[in-house]
């Protein structure tokens, strides 16, 4: 049995318009954050007479260091805030890997600041730098609010060791995504010392006032968007499971209802972040592409059991209460500039691709999707692919291994043969990061230029 929803003809009339892409603020965002780190080196600057000796060379360093880490700790928290613009417009994976690239940046300069200062302390103190630790314990004694900023310090560096890649990878999804969200507590912590110890807001109150506009704009961000939207998006739609069905061995899809759930936002080619309130899920929140265009009442998501949430879906019951966050992602039709589209898909991220297939406004053969998968029988959803494809004229491709486990030739001369005219198209890619990166590059050599592939990535 599978999941079939019909519905697509509707579906697609609420994206019939003319083709107007809109352009990615990512370039300009950027632009912004460069120009803010260009006013705090600035502000140090101007509060810095002349840098002399050694000791005032030191201290000088780790004044630079600190400010900037203040400054990117406020970005890190801005990145974790689920705001729209960024979430739909750069993407959602493009702003994850700014917040992991900003994450590491943050914690070395936390750590070369701490050591600067407390290096240059001790040696205005007519110590050596083998009296570093001791001097640390006596700042965190002594002066205001650093012993909140230690344990702040504390908690990023255990933030920054569990997000480690091959430490990530071993450790449960819900427990470093509950380790990471002590993000919030660490950067609150380390705030106040920035304002009470740090000498350029001291003597600069407008920089002081710039600061807590700064930290106060970020945080009525993060309580908008991670707490009262969602709040009021699952008070106004009451989600419900309403039921779970098998598409493949190992692959379900499941159908939830609701009050008014076209109203959502949501379009083809979006993402939630999904809570079962069943037992042992409740306080576990992943994240699962729309497999099918919103109906007024029902949505539908399709996931691989890969890990225990996923796995457990399969056992939810109908009449389950659900708790959504979003939508979110940035690969959706808006994304488009040319009549022509192909979509390729690696494994579940058939999800995504399969919506868009559904609601893509186009011709008779100005649609191909191509989906990538291990063997036939991993090809979830095929049916209605299939079915989509007849009724709208359609090309459908697949590509499985062969009978000996060789993988098939996905390379820039085979896309060419199967699409003559593959570099005057646009060009929709979701699948695992292996996958996604060996494709972009074939439809590079293939000639579609990089403004006209439009990706998400994720972890199998």
């Amino acid at each position: 049995m599978t999941s079939t929803l019909a519905g697509g003809r509707a579906a697609r009339r609420q994206t019939m318009r003319r083709i107007r892409p809109r352009r990615s603020p990512a370039v300009p965002l950027l632009l912004a954050v460069w120009a803010g780190a260009a006013a705090v080196l600035w502000l140090w600057w101007n509060n810095t007479p002349s840098v002399g000796d050694t000791t005032s060379r030191i201290i000088n360093a780790g004044r630079i260091t600190g400010l900037l880490a203040g400054y990117l700790m406020a970005l890190v928290v801005l990145q974790m805030a689920r705001v729209p613009a960024l979430e739909r417009r750069v993407g959602s994976d493009r702003v994850a890997r700014w917040h992991a690239m900003t994450g590491r940046y943050t914690l070395c300069l936390v750590v070369a600041h701490v050591f600067l200062i407390m290096w240059g302390y001790a040696l205005q103190a007519g110590k050596t730098l083998g009296d570093i630790v001791q001097q640390t314990i006596d700042s965190v004694n002594q002066l205001p609010d650093m012993g909140k900023a230690a344990v702040g310090t504390a908690l990023l560096v255990v933030i920054g060791l569990v997000s480690i890649g091959p430490v990530r990878r071993r450790m449960p999804y819900d427990t470093w995504y509950h380790v990471h969200l002590m993000t919030y507590a660490a950067v609150f912590l380390t705030f106040w010392h920035q304002i009470s110890a740090g000498n350029d807001f001291a003597v600069e109150p407008i920089a002081k006032t710039f600061w807590y506009g700064l930290y106060g704009v970020v945080t009525a961000l993060v309580v908008w968007f991670r707490i009262i939207t969602p709040i009021r998006l699952n008070l106004r739609h009451r989600m419900r499971v309403e039921a779970v069905i098998e598409e493949t061995p190992g692959i379900v899809s499941v159908l939830i209802s609701g009050r008014k759930l076209h109203r959502m936002g949501a379009e083809a080619g979006h993402f939630f972040r999904w809570r079962f309130l069943a037992p042992g899920m409740r306080f576990s929140s992943h994240p699962y592409s729309l497999s099918a265009a919103p109906r007024p009442g029902l949505l539908r998501i399709t996931v691989k059991a890969i890990g225990d949430h996923s796995a457990g879906l399969r056992r939810l019951e109908p009449g389950t209460r659900v708790w959504a966050e979003g939508p979110y992602g940035a690969l959706t039709a808006s994304r488009r500039s040319r009549g022509k589209v192909l979509l390729v898909a690696g494994g579940v991220g058939i999800t995504p691709m399969r919506a868009l297939f559904e609601t893509l406004p186009g011709a008779a053969g100005d649609i191909t999707l191509l989906y990538r998968a291990n063997s036939t029988q991993d090809l979830a959803l095929w049916d209605e692919l299939a079915a989509i494809a007849d009724e709208r004229g359609a090309r459908l491709m697949y590509a499985v291994n062969g009978p000996d486990g060789a993988r098939p030739d996905i390379s820039a001369e085979s896309l060419q043969r199967k699409i003559g005219d593959i570099d005057r198209h646009d060009v929709f890619l979701c699948g695992p990061p292996g996958f996604a990166q060996s494709v972009y590059e074939s439809l590079r050599g293939a000639g579609v230029p990089a403004r006209r592939i439009h990706h998400e990535s994720f972890e199998m």
